[in-house]
């Protein structure tokens, strides 16, 4: 418990220590972030995510080990769904480039917030009701088959998004960024911006996508310490990936039917408690990353045809 402190001090730190200084000193004028400083970001948080993964490794246990990191490769592919909602946010509404920074900064900083409210809350029902973890299958395995169908949209109507409504019902927007500001004063009336409006739409989109992998990470491990870091460290490199996704990602086409088995694995992991069948950590973790490498290596020798 002492060495969990310990890293939970660590894990505070470095976060809290990052966000000021990307906010303070990265990226304190709005600019379009290139993709050498996106792939250097993307680098040094899964750099930190492992070496956190090693310390708990070293300090910790084997098993706690080895579900940190099945639960950080699992939020980590499961973000790649969110980044090509929000990219399609990003066009709908015509944000500039040098504004997509701050939109997902601040996206993810209420992310940070409702995962925290979200995970606190599951693992309390977790805690009280053992069997809502094979719900939690079943939502896995529905969400694998669903996501095995789904088809990348090229367009979708942000018009009849609910939230895109309800915020223009009783809030006053302007279109326009306004200089990169969220709301601003004018002639004695206070207005909102169309960059207030985006970050809306992607926290609402996260707390969607979290949904499909809050219950993941439960059925990966009901420790709240491993379910907690894990999950913010995936969210915390989001942004870099969001900035290579355009130039890298893209080529790897079978990461969603990658993603899909994985779902339906964990799924099915936590229904075989029913029939008092287990699997170790450690497995699933291999299984995990084996389905990750195949869908990676599937994608560079079958590329997709233009």
């Amino acid at each position: 418990m002492q060495a969990q402190s310990y890293l939970l001090i660590v894990f505070a730190g470095i976060i809290i220590g990052f966000l000021i200084f990307d906010l303070g000193f990265l990226n304190r004028q709005s600019h379009k972030i290139e993709f050498k400083p996106a792939l250097l970001q993307s680098i040094f948080w899964i750099a930190v995510a492992l070496i956190f993964g090693l310390l708990i490794l070293r300090f910790m246990d084997q098993t706690l080990a080895a579900e940190f990191f099945s639960a950080y490769v699992t939020e980590k592919m499961l973000s790649v769904d969110n980044l090509f909602v929000m990219m399609l946010i990003f066009s709908y509404f015509g944000l500039e480039e040098k504004y997509h920074h701050k939109a997902l900064f601040w996206g993810i900083m209420g992310a940070i917030i409702f995962r925290g409210i979200f995970i606190s809350a599951g693992s309390f029902i977790v805690g009280q009701f053992h069997w809502v973890l094979y719900i939690f299958g079943a939502i896995l395995i529905y969400t694998a088959f669903k996501i095995l169908k789904d088809k990348k949209e090229e367009h979708i109507d942000f018009s009849r998004n609910k939230v895109i409504r309800l915020a223009r019902k009783y809030l006053p927007f302007t279109a326009s960024h306004h200089g990169g500001k969220f709301f601003f004063r004018e002639k004695g009336k206070f207005f909102f911006t169309s960059l207030f409006l985006v970050v809306l739409l992607v926290e609402a989109t996260d707390i969607i996508f979290a949904v499909d992998s809050i219950p993941a990470v439960f059925a990966i491990s009901q420790n709240l310490f491993i379910v907690f870091t894990s999950n913010i460290f995936a969210i915390m490199g989001l942004r870099a990936l969001f900035f290579l996704i355009e130039n890298v990602l893209h080529q790897f086409h079978h990461l969603q039917k990658g993603l899909s088995f994985i779902l339906f694995f964990i799924g099915a992991k936590m229904l075989s408690g029913i029939f008092g069948l287990h699997i170790s950590s450690l497995i699933s973790f291999g299984i995990i990353m084996l389905a990750l490498a195949l869908s990676i290596i599937l994608s560079v020798v079958f590329p997709k045809k233009i």
